[in-house]
């Protein structure tokens, strides 16, 4: 094997770049041809090293083309898939018409590419795309985006911005009825597991308050029906905590029982702002996410054989929530409202 011949700078660079070259494969090259410019023949570095000669001898013809440069590129086989040439246009087909399943994902491969590919490649190749099994989402039928939008920018921002810099306070305002029933969600396990679906339709009413800023949570709750008497004495809460000199709008849907006469009236007197949302707007009321949250922490897959207890886990959850999930409420209430101009919605 021809002898190689270093240069003193180039001796140097490769006992550099033995320790710090961010690589181990390079490290390892740059060890074994510092070795030889020290004089070690090529039988002692392969035994040091413990690599083949054949390894060694591809180190050096590395360095004979390129020098210490050379060395430092690190060459890997990585296999292509034959569907990689199709991905742009597999994509663009699966934003426009996704796929329910993996099953149907491999038959529209198949079809548009001529390459049959088993379940497990496809799903490996739309998770490498990107792609992953979601949810199907809600939206109203009647709801207006463009009506939605133009509320947002001109009418809820506005005085959220002026919460946040504490000119304002900011409440948003929603009834929830939690029916004692069968709450189903999904649990990690072997087989399948079921709970007992209660008797009866007993339902605990809460009308909520929600301060935009300090999550502050203020409820009047009943076991029969949310009148306008109950908005009446929520907004009652709400003036009594009230700030001096600070202004309080209450932002809430158009439900009958909180846009009636009676309701309006009594927030005039306490000087209270009424903010109705568009119709159909329960993604722009931060209470509703806060509903959500309750239905997952005491309910999803609970069972309650009598009322009390049912009713007694929602009561202690409001009232816990802005300490005990302090840290999970910051992330899911914030004042991000999600607009439907920038979903994508799937016709049929």
């Amino acid at each position: 094997m021809p002898r190689l011949e270093f240069t003193t700078a180039e001796s140097q660079s490769l006992h550099h770049e033995r320790f710090h070259h961010p690589h181990p494969r390079v490290q390892r090259k740059m060890e074994a041809l510092y070795l030889l410019s020290q004089g070690f023949s090529c039988a002692t570095v392969g035994r040091v090293l413990q690599v083949s000669r054949g390894t060694l001898t591809n180190y050096r013809n590395e360095y004979r083309a390129g020098g210490v440069a050379g060395l430092q590129t690190v060459h890997f086989y990585r296999p292509q898939s034959a569907l990689a040439a199709h991905r742009e246009s597999l994509e663009a087909h699966f934003a426009a018409h996704p796929p329910a399943t993996i099953k149907q994902a491999c038959a529209v491969v198949e079809a548009r590419t001529g390459i049959k590919r088993a379940p497990t490649q496809v799903r490996q190749f739309l998770r490498r795309a990107g792609l992953r099994c979601q949810r199907v989402g809600q939206l109203p039928a009647k709801a207006d985006p463009v009506v939605q939008a133009e509320f947002l920018r001109t009418e809820l921002q506005p005085r959220l911005d002026e919460a946040v810099a504490g000119q304002r306070q900011v409440f948003f305002v929603d009834a929830a009825h939690f029916v004692l029933s069968a709450f189903l969600g999904w649990l990690w396990t072997k087989v399948r597991v079921f709970v007992r679906a209660p008797s009866g339709r007993q339902r605990f009413n809460v009308l909520g308050a929600l301060n935009a800023v300090t999550q502050e949570i203020l409820t009047v709750t009943n076991t029969t029906y949310i009148t306008a008497l109950e908005v009446c004495q929520l907004l009652t809460q709400l003036a009594a905590q009230a700030t001096a000199g600070i202004p309080v709008t209450v932002v809430l849907d158009n439900a009958r029982y909180q846009r009636c006469r009676l309701a309006t009236e009594h927030a005039a007197q306490l000087g209270l702002e009424l903010l109705f949302l568009p119709s159909y707007s329960p993604n722009l009321n931060l209470i509703e996410r806060l509903w959500k949250f309750v239905k997952k922490q005491c309910l999803y897959s609970r069972y309650y054989e009598k009322f009390a207890p049912f009713q007694a886990a929602i009561t202690n959850c409001l009232e816990t929530a802005p300490t005990t999930h302090k840290k999970e409420l910051k992330s899911l209430l914030t004042l991000k409202f999600q607009t439907f101009d920038d979903v994508q919605v799937m016709t049929v």
